[in-house]
């Protein structure tokens, strides 16, 4: 603790000398006595050297070596996040009904004996012969950046690798029995592709592979029959969980999503759009998708693709940072026929200018009914744009800067129905269990857990929130950050 407030002390002199008289900063870190930004937002230095809120967004894809941090990236690679996969089961006053899982089989409660997960209740996996909670895998900080996981049900934290070591990007392999994160130089090109047990044991982890000169990112595995990631801002590498020698999967792209038959996958390409590749083919483009698509996501059931697109071309600039306005739409994988558009962008107008929103961070309920997303709201006036929820946002009234929707789909036709069911406020990077009763999501640095009703869309219940009392959960690289379910 003292080496903490040591630090701060000195850090805060070398402001002083570092920024000139009225200058609240010179770069990014002079805004770090602002305090922690809202969800989707970070705190940067701007051309009046004054410290402001910008959002993150996606950044254009690049397939050519500029590193982007896309904030709503989505998961990468021929590997698929394992997040979308998982029953979430609940612990106290959250647990599901016996009648919920009435006719699937699945009627263990939370301690009960078992011989395999298809016993448990939802939200619960066979471990030790006993039904219990299924983890989550987040990104998280206490000073240095850990890959932890958690019991959904219950608060409370584990990192991944030593306390002296670097790690981040947790994703789950299939059968929910491993899980691969990054450790070492987690942000730079010598970076570790390790895999420990489930449940965790005493040793170290298993080491597959490095980044060897570029840094491994939007890392992906379950239901994925290899682990995959993206090399530095582009290309796709793959490896067994068993290790041997990483293998180049494709050149450019970046953004990869596993289909659910663990071999099919999708990525998108700067310029070229979404990407997929069917059976072990040569990758071709989507028939049917923009150019401008990026971040698909496969559900585990119907045959509809999520993504993001801009087929307008609109952009807009938060300070010096150049953002596409994003709108989602839904496609079938087999090609074909227009998109169907899920969430639009929006503009109103307010004093002096417009109101406007676009679309982040979307993901599917395993059986593609529901989709969830995050609107972005800023406030336009002539060229300048500022996220709501910063206090300069004076037109967003009490607009907040993000909202958690959630849009029901049609699994047949991928077209919305139904108006989008407004869910929770300056929350960000929804994840579905696979029975599409729980979402979980990051909301002021923690890690919370809300059951869903699946026919209204609606809460059940009270929120369980993760506290931050020891690991903040980390939002800034988007989808990189998003909450991944263990699965069944």
């Amino acid at each position: 603790m003292t080496k903490r407030v040591v630090w701060g002390a000195l850090f805060g002199a070398l402001t002083m000398f570092a920024t000139g008289c009225g200058d609240e900063c010179v770069d990014q870190f002079d805004c770090r006595d602002k305090g922690t930004a809202p969800e989707g937002q970070t705190w940067s230095c701007n051309e009046d050297n004054k410290c402001e809120l910008r959002t993150l967004t996606p950044a254009p894809e690049e397939d050519a070596g500029t590193e982007t941090d896309a904030g709503t990236g989505t998961d990468a690679g021929t590997g698929t996040d394992a997040g979308t996969d998982v029953d979430a089961g609940t612990d106290a006053g959250t647990e599901v009904d016996a009648g919920t899982d009435a006719g699937t089989g699945m009627t263990v409660a939370k301690g009960g004996a078992c011989t395999a997960t298809t016993e448990c209740m939802a939200g619960l996996f066979c471990e030790a012969a006993t039904c219990q909670a299924l983890h989550i895998a987040v990104t998280g900080t206490d000073g240095g950046t850990r890959a932890i996981v958690a019991r959904f049900d219950t608060p409370g934290m584990t990192s991944l690798s030593d306390d002296a070591v670097a790690s981040a990007y947790p994703r789950f392999g299939p059968g929910g029995t491993q899980v691969a994160f990054v450790q070492g130089d987690v942000t730079g090109a010598t970076g570790e592709l390790a895999v420990r047990a489930v449940p965790l044991a005493a040793g170290s982890p298993t080491v597959l592979t490095t980044g060897a000169g570029t840094r491994i990112r939007y890392m992906e595995w379950e239901p994925g029959n290899v682990i995959a990631w993206v090399r530095g801002s582009s290309g796709i590498s793959t490896i067994p969980a068993t290790g041997g020698t990483a293998t180049q999967a494709t050149a450019t792209g970046t953004f990869p999503d596993f289909g659910p038959n663990g071999v099919d996958y999708a990525y998108s390409a700067s310029g070229a759009g979404i990407q997929v590749s069917t059976g072990g083919a040569a990758p071709s483009p989507l028939a049917g998708s923009p150019t401008s698509g990026e971040q698909p996501h496969y559900n585990r059931v119907t045959s509809q693709l999520l993504f993001l697109a801009n087929p307008d071309g609109k952009t807009v600039n938060f300070g010096a940072e150049v953002t596409p306005v994003l709108k989602l739409y839904s496609l079938p994988v087999t090609g074909g026929g227009a998109p169907q558009t899920l969430a639009d962008a929006t503009s109103a107008p307010v004093t002096g200018g417009t109101l406007e929103s676009y679309i982040a961070n979307p993901n599917w309920a395993p059986d593609g009914s529901w989709v969830a997303y995050v609107r972005a709201y800023y406030q336009l006036i002539g060229t300048a744009a500022t996220l709501c929820g910063n206090v300069t946002a004076t037109e967003c009234g009490t607009t907040p800067g993000n909202v958690l929707f959630l849009q029901r789909v049609n699994t047949t036709t991928g077209a919305p129905e139904g108006a989008a069911v407004s869910f929770e406020n300056e929350a960000t990077l929804p994840s579905f269990s696979p029975d599409g009763q729980y979402l979980a999501y990051v909301k002021g640095g923690q890690l919370t857990v809300q059951q869903l009703d699946p026919v209204a869309g609606t809460k059940v219940g009270a929120a369980i929130a993760h506290p931050k009392d020891t690991y903040t959960v980390l939002t800034s690289e988007g989808d990189d950050h998003r909450p991944r379910w263990q699965p069944r």
